[in-house]
Formats: structure tokens, sequence, C-alpha cells
């Protein structure tokens, strides 16, 4: 036995041979793939062959491209072989091997009752169904340019561990099963057709960990190891489901694999950005140092930012979550939550048109446009930019809803984006009485924008008020533009409503700028004053 076959037979033990017939411990398929050893060795020679070095001093002399700050509005795609079964969320593929009680959705339950045992019918089952047929790349990068998005995000691996793109490192993907088309490569050409720019999502990481496993199920089939990982011993545990609590380290053999797919999409596909999902950080490491993945991530980033820094504004993006880099270093995301008040540097908020789901599921609890626009502006306020999700359906169609979404915002951003796309924060970042969620993922704790909320952003010598709703009085007061304002000392020359022809009305006082407004509104949403 070779020593890759004999560590393996090491950690697993007799896992799995006696259910199915064969020594697990020895399976081909638990073996490192053999391009991984060449592809790293390739990476760790580039890594420190250019500007940036594998190391957070030297990664920490990063820019953001100007580009991506001026863009303010990207589209994220959650689309793979979880759209099939279209129940509870993106996540069934995980949640349908834990059999445990549970508020909402049963997974385990509806699987069962709907497909048959986990054993007989797996996750993998569903591939086939993933078919893809109506799927046009360019048809979805014209709706997401009339939507006003400046870049697009599509998943390239979700946590369920099948690639949507020709993946060298495992027969899983999404070119060789399922689509037998490589959908990253179809949608990198449409989007930049569009004049987009394209970037990646990978949450490959978290596949170390994702699917529970149990004799009784599929996935504990060395077989399948390609699709579902290694049948690690941890995951066969009692509390392998509350990985929150049980996050096992990556070993390396996971990560060198990691790393080598990572960088196989800059080099196939070009990304402008490449975005992170939590598995490369863990929430409960103290910093970036502390974290058991950050070796591999030095690596990566260098490899990265030495690829693409032939000018400041082709340097590629790396979007992280937690503590997984130096803020210097790459750009935070937070996920379905917000920023309080003004953050540098600059930042981004992910979240998607559904409250229910990141991919496509029957029964979506859909957001509103007008809840949607009003985020993106409290956003850029902040000095932050919103990565917006859809996800289509099984067959390649992006569901009627989602789009009515994006052509409501896309109708806002044609009359008001000026006060959007190449703004900067301003010295206040707004005023009202309506706080946001700043806590992972908790959006769903946000109340309604009043009113009286009011963000600014500004562009030049112009400074942009928007109204988060149209009042019933008919008149707002702009408290922080009150006259002697240490915002704006001086005089107001000009106040105009966006999308509106009609003159304004204004008396500035020491209580604030008082407008009235018309009396049709020029829009449907959010509602921005111009101000020079």
């Amino acid at each position: 036995m070779n020593k890759t076959l004999f560590g393996a037979a090491v950690l697993l033990g007799t896992l799995a041979s006696p259910v199915w017939g064969q020594d697990a411990t020895t399976h081909p398929e638990l073996a490192p793939h053999p391009a991984v050893a060449p592809a790293v060795e390739k990476i760790d020679q580039a890594a420190k062959d250019g500007p940036f070095q594998p190391e957070w001093d030297s990664l920490s002399t990063y820019k953001i491209p100007q580009w991506y700050k001026d863009a303010k509005f990207g589209i994220f795609i959650h689309w793979g072989a979880y759209s099939v079964p279209a129940f509870g969320s993106e996540w069934y593929p995980r949640q349908m091997y834990i059999d445990t009680k549970r508020r909402g959705d049963n997974f385990f339950e509806h699987h069962r009752e709907t497909y048959g045992p986990q054993k007989t019918f797996g996750y993998k089952d569903f591939i086939p169904e993933f078919k893809a047929e109506k799927f046009d790349a360019a048809a979805w990068a014209k709706l997401f340019k009339d939507t006003g998005a400046r870049y697009v995000i599509p998943v390239a691996e979700h946590h369920d561990g099948f690639p949507m793109y020709d993946c060298a490192f495992t027969k899983w993907d999404a070119s060789e099963m399922g689509p037998h088309r490589d959908v990253i490569a179809e949608l990198a050409d449409a989007v930049r057709a569009e004049g987009l720019h394209f970037g990646l999502s990978s949450h490959r990481a978290f596949n170390w960990q994702y699917y529970v496993r149990s004799e009784d199920y599929d996935n504990a089939n060395p077989e399948f190891a390609g699709l579902y990982g290694r049948p690690m011993p941890f995951l066969f545990k009692p509390g392998a489901d509350k990985y929150q609590e049980n996050f096992e380290p990556h070993d390396d053999q996971f990560k060198d694999d990691w790393l080598a797919r990572t960088c196989e999409l800059v080099d196939k596909y070009q990304p402008e950005v490449m975005w992170f999902d939590f598995g490369i950080a863990p929430r409960v490491i103290e910093s970036y140092d502390s974290n058991p993945f950050a070796d591999h991530l030095k690596r990566f980033a260098a490899y990265y930012y030495n690829k693409t820094s032939g000018d400041d504004d082709s340097l590629g993006i790396i979007n992280y979550k937690f503590q997984a880099f130096p803020e210097s270093a790459a750009v935070l995301d937070k996920e379905r939550s917000k920023m309080a008040g003004i953050r540098e540097p600059f930042w981004q908020t992910d979240t998607a048109v559904s409250a229910s789901s990141w991919g496509y599921t029957q029964n979506q609890k859909y957001k509103t446009p007008d809840r949607l626009v009003d985020d993106l502006v409290d956003i850029v306020s902040k000095n932050g930019c919103l990565l917006l999700n859809v996800g289509p359906r099984p067959d390649g169609t992006i569901p009627e809803e989602d789009q009515a979404i994006l052509k409501a915002i896309g109708g806002w951003l044609k009359i008001n984006g000026e006060s959007i796309y190449g703004t900067e924060f301003w010295s206040t970042f707004g005023e009202g009485p309506t706080t946001v969620s700043t806590g992972h993922v908790s959006e769903s704790k946000d109340k309604p924008f009043t009113a009286e909320d009011v963000r600014f952003t500004k562009k030049g010598d112009v400074i942009y008020a928007t109204i988060m709703d149209w009042p019933e009085s008919g008149q707002i007061n702009i408290r922080t533009l009150a006259a002697g304002s240490e915002h704006w000392p001086g005089q107001i020359e000009s106040i105009e409503l966006l999308g509106s022809e009609s003159p304004l009305e204004y008396d500035r006082t020491q209580e604030g700028l008082k407008i009235t407004l018309p009396e049709k509104r020029p829009c449907d949403y959010a509602y921005v004053f111009k101000l020079r």
C-alpha cells in the first residue's frame, strides 16, 4: 500500500467496508487526485514570483480597484443540482441526511417520503435531472444589465461539491454530468459581452464537513467521495450536524485540493472577483492569524493578485467573511446584514431577492423591490456595495418573480442611478429613526425605512439626499442640512428631485431643510434630491 492510501487507512479504520462490500480505506477515490500535487507546486512558484508574497504584510499592501468601488451593485447566482428538489433551501443536500427534529421544513422526512431512503436515492441521484435544457447565458446577461448591475458573480461550486464548470480535479461536474455544459464558461462570455464585470464564488471549503454520514446513507460509500467528500470519521459521530460547535479543521489533502481547484478558476475564467463563503474561516477564530486555513489563503491570495496585477484597475478582488483575511488585504462581505454606520475600507453585503433561500425552491418568500432599493441606498451611503442573489430553476430559466424584482430595481436605477454609481460616502451616512441589523444573517430583524429616514452620497460638489418613503404630508425636513450645519455650512444653490421636472419649494432654517414635494412621484420607491 502506498503512503497516501496507508494514511487514509489509518485515518478511516474499517469504516464502511461491512456496508459496501469492499475495503473503503483503500478505495482510489480517497487518494489525492494525481493532478493536485503538480498544480500546487506551480501555484506556490507563481505566488512567490510577483509583487505580492504569501504573507499578510505583503498582501495588506493591496488596493481595491476603482471600478468595484464605483459599481455599487452586482448580481449573485446560486444554481446547482439542489434546484431539482426545490424544497426548503439550497442546503437541501445537507439537510436531507440529518434525521433530527427541527423547526420548519423537515428535509429528511420529505426526502424519504418523496424519493425513498437516503441509501438508495441520495443527493447524487438528482444530478441527472439537473439538465439546464433552457439555459441561455446571453438572456441572463441582458437581464442583469437591464437590472442596473455592474458585475455578476455565479457560484462556481457550492458546498454540495458539484462544480458548475469543467473541473480538472473531479468527474463530478456540470461539464460531465447533469447539464453536460461548462456553465461558468458560457456565463463568463455572455456577461463580458454585455460590458459587465465577471466574478466567481467558491463555497468549496465547507464540503469538508457538509454531509453528515451514516452507514444507512449513500454518502458513506467511498465510490462517491468525489462528490460528497471523503467519509471522515468525525462525520459519523453524534453531533456532526452541529458544525458551528464542532468545526473540524481541514486536513492538508483537502486544503491542497481546494487550492488547486480555486487557482484553476482563476486560470480558466479570469474572474475579477473571487467570493468565498464561511468555510475558509470558522466563526470562532479570534483573528486571521489563528485560522487553520491561513497558510492556504495566503498562497491563493498571492497567486491571484500576482496573476491580475497588470495595473491597479485589473487587480483581482477577494471577498471574505468573518476574520479570514486582514481587512486591508481583501474586501469584507456581510451575509444578510449591514453596517450601522460608515465603514472604511470599502465593504459588501450579499443578500437575495428571497428571504427564505438562495437557490430556487417552490414557495419562495420574496422581498419587495422597495425594500431592496432601500437596502441598496443604505449600504452605498455607508461605503458599501450590494450583491443581490437570484436562484434559477433546474431547466435554466430565472423565475418570473425574480425577474420582476430585478426589472423594478433596474427601473429605479435608470432614474436615480447617478446617486449610486461612482459616488462616495459623505461626512455622515444619514439621519432618521430606523436602525439596521449588523449581526451575521440578521436582516430578518430589520424594520421598514420611513419618510424620516434620509441617506446621503456625494459626487464632486453634488450631494444626493435620498428619502426612503414618500411623506403623507407632502413635506420633509432634513435636519442634517439645517442652516449653519457642520456638514454643509455654506449656501445651497439648487435642489432638484431626480425624475421630476417640477420646481421645488424649500426653506432652510435652524431646524432643517424643509422641502415641499410635487404632487406626482417620480418613481415608485426611494426618492432622491440632488443638491449643489
